[in-house]
């Protein structure tokens, strides 16, 4: 089949589920085109990058605001639109796989569908209602608007994909869906290099290293992390935790601020968006890793890429006790049950001074990963998903 995939939210092969998808389809014999914005350092208009066709489109920016949300999907559907005809022109597609966030996508997928037969396959990468909700605090006109696109492309779509059964269980409810109709595609890491070797300059010459990666958001939690940095650094008095944090998105600029505003320059390193090769090995440098994304309705539907990710390089974890957060950590991590600085910056300080604990943990991890969780599975739901198409 010919498959043209729509990501508006992150670049491929930046985004590492897309792109997993993408050669994963392009490995069970299908042709794969994927439409992508122009971000995080990926400018090139078109490429062919693993004989995968490529289209990226100009996109006004990470949103930070309601008026900017606004602008962002109303740029990223002109030009998501402009490049799936020319996709249609050069060759066409059998099916659209659209991934969200939002799920305003549908508009670009009708015209396909009604005048080509083109078959959709709608990619739950998040709730988007409860995204909306987590970010605004509230619920009006919008919100409902909201939940009326998110029903216009479950109707739309032949087939629904997500990333977990807590996601899947929520659009077949909301879409009415049958069973064979719905599959869970987990994301899970399958191109990371775990044998990169670790580098004790990221220590700063301190004893323990703290990582967390992943995207800078209002509604990610790393506030909360600097804020457990200063209450280990300044209340429980220890100077031997350095923190490591990878990653950009629209709040990295404002928790930049609040670092060196709470005088913890020299204890929190922040390099922003970082290469695969340093990724890896700051994954095998650290001695534990941390998911803060608070407990609310939102979060408690996501798989964070950071907890899978930990759990490749076997690092114990220490994270809030979001419900699919618990799910995929399993056994590998210490859970804070409430949106707490003060408890997080406790049980990080607690695991770091258990050494045979933080062994156990990260073992648990890397094993549940390997035998549950891992990418071939989710491969194999792929593929059935689009047989079913």
């Amino acid at each position: 089949m010919r498959v043209l995939i729509l990501v508006e939210n992150l670049p491929v092969p930046f985004d590492r589920r897309v792109w997993q998808e993408a050669c994963a389809l392009r490995d069970g014999g299908h042709e794969v085109t994927v439409i992508c914005p122009q971000m995080r350092g990926y400018t090139q208009a078109e490429e062919v990058l693993e004989g995968i066709q490529i289209y990226r489109h100009w996109i006004s920016g990470e949103a930070g605001s309601l008026g900017g949300f606004i602008t962002e999907y109303a740029s990223a559907l002109w030009g998501e639109f402009g490049c799936a005809v020319k996709a249609w022109r050069r060759g066409g597609f059998d099916v659209i796989h659209l991934c969200n966030p939002p799920d305003l996508l549908f508009l670009v997928a009708l015209p396909f569908k009604l005048l080509g037969g083109v078959k959709v396959i709608f990619d739950v990468h998040d709730l988007w209602p409860e995204m909306f909700e987590a970010k605004f605090g509230r619920r009006g006109l919008l919100y409902w608007a909201v939940r009326l696109a998110e029903r216009c492309t479950l109707a739309l779509a032949d087939v629904v994909i997500a990333t977990n059964r807590s996601v899947l269980g929520a659009v077949k409810q909301r879409g009415r869906l049958r069973d064979d109709q719905a599959y869970v595609v987990r994301t899970a890491p399958s191109r990371m290099n775990t044998a990169a070797s670790p580098d004790e300059t990221l220590r700063a010459g301190r004893k323990h290293l703290v990582g967390y990666v992943g995207v800078m958001g209002n509604a990610d939690g790393v506030d909360y992390l600097v804020h457990a940095a200063e209450h280990i650094v300044k209340t429980r008095g220890r100077s031997d935790v350095q923190f490591l944090l990878m990653g950009s998105g629209p709040e990295h600029a404002d928790l930049l601020a609040l670092r060196d505003r709470l005088g913890l320059t020299d204890f929190i390193s922040m390099p922003g968006r970082v290469s695969d090769e340093f990724l890896c090995r700051a994954l095998r440098t650290i001695d534990l890793g941390v998911a803060c994304d608070p407990i609310n309705a939102y979060n408690d539907h996501c798989t964070m890429n950071k907890v899978l990710e930990y759990m490749a390089f076997g690092r114990p974890m220490v994270m809030f006790g979001t419900v699919e957060g618990r799910y995929s950590a399993g056994e590998s991590a210490v859970y804070v049950m409430e949106n707490s600085a003060e408890k997080l910056g406790d049980a990080i300080l607690a695991l770091l001074d258990d050494d045979a604990r933080r062994e156990k943990l990260g073992a648990a991890g890397h094993e549940r990963l390997t035998r549950e969780l891992n990418w071939e599975r989710s491969v194999e739901q792929l593929l059935a998903a689009y047989q079913a198409a």
